[in-house]
């Protein structure tokens, strides 16, 4: 087993990733490379095993350094079956205890994440966990966006201004989401692929962002002064077609709260459900 620690190391796990996770393609190769440059106040390792056959990424962050996390876990298809996954989750487990971790979630650690769980069809990732001891620890869940139906852009209320944030051009973006309402929907906005704003006067009511995690849409959000004015459809309208532009016929909204909103502002479902596991680490 070795150590990487670098996103150019994670970059050659893209074949690993493509065969292990395929309920996350076409975007599953991007998920290590997305794990191996998250934010500075996070502490993470990955772990291999064999000539690319599985792999592990686990983390903390300084914000709850007694809560670690297992972030990502495939195993490639044709070594399944002979105990990797359960080495690969008591490697994270030995090195999420040095770090002085105390309880170990297998859920998503925002912002920077792969899932917010195990997906409730991954089957042998849930066995995996309750045979290790893992236990329910919650539940989240995706909707799904059709990019094939109507999207057109609702016009933005009177004397408001809908415009794209470009990478590198995100600070005060950033800075209005900080404050509204965290720092880990900060991050995403800033590391998104794409991102849109809503102002009037100069002053920023609302944003969306998708890409943040490879091909799903989040977060967004609209100023407490500004709700009602549909400035979040509007918002939504821009990303979903900027998704559709790039080639996209589907996206998943992720970690979703507002289910009414989506359905009724681009006609999502519920889809993808998400099982969250947690146990105690002995000292």
């Amino acid at each position: 087993m070795r150590r990487i620690h670098t996103p150019a190391e994670a970059r050659a796990l893209a074949d690993l990733a493509a065969a292990a996770l395929t309920l996350d393609l076409p975007e599953a190769p991007e998920l290590p490379v997305r794990l191996a440059t998250p934010p500075p106040a996070r502490r993470w390792a990955a772990f291999v095993l064999g000539e690319d056959d599985g792999v592990v990424f686990t983390s903390v962050d300084d914000r709850d350094p007694e809560v670690g996390h297992i972030d990502l876990i495939a195993v490639h298809p044709r070594v399944q079956g002979r105990g990797y996954g359960k080495a690969l989750v008591r490697a994270a487990e030995e090195w999420l205890r040095g770090e002085g971790v105390r309880r170990v979630r297998w859920a998503g650690n925002p912002p920077c994440y792969a899932w917010p769980g195990i997906d409730v069809r991954a089957t042998p990732a849930a066995c995996l966990a309750e045979r290790l001891g893992y236990e329910h620890d919650g539940m989240a869940w995706n909707m799904t966006a059709d990019l094939t139906r109507d999207l057109s852009t609702p016009e933005p209320p009177p004397g408001v201004v809908v415009a794209s944030a470009e990478p590198g051009e995100r600070a005060e973006l950033a800075a209005f989401v900080r404050e509204h309402w965290n720092a880990e929907w900060a991050w995403e906005v800033e590391n998104a692929v794409g991102v849109y704003y809503a102002a009037r006067d100069g002053e920023i009511l609302g944003f969306a962002a998708w890409g943040a995690r490879p091909g799903w849409f989040g977060p967004t959000g609209t100023a407490p002064s500004a709700r009602g004015l549909g400035i979040g459809r509007v918002l939504l309208h821009r990303c979903l077609a900027e998704q559709r532009a790039a080639g996209m016929t589907t996206t998943q909204i992720g970690w979703v709260g507002p289910l009414r909103f989506y359905s009724r502002a681009v006609g999502a479902r519920v889809e993808r459900v998400f099982w969250q596991y947690a146990r105690d680490l002995a000292a």
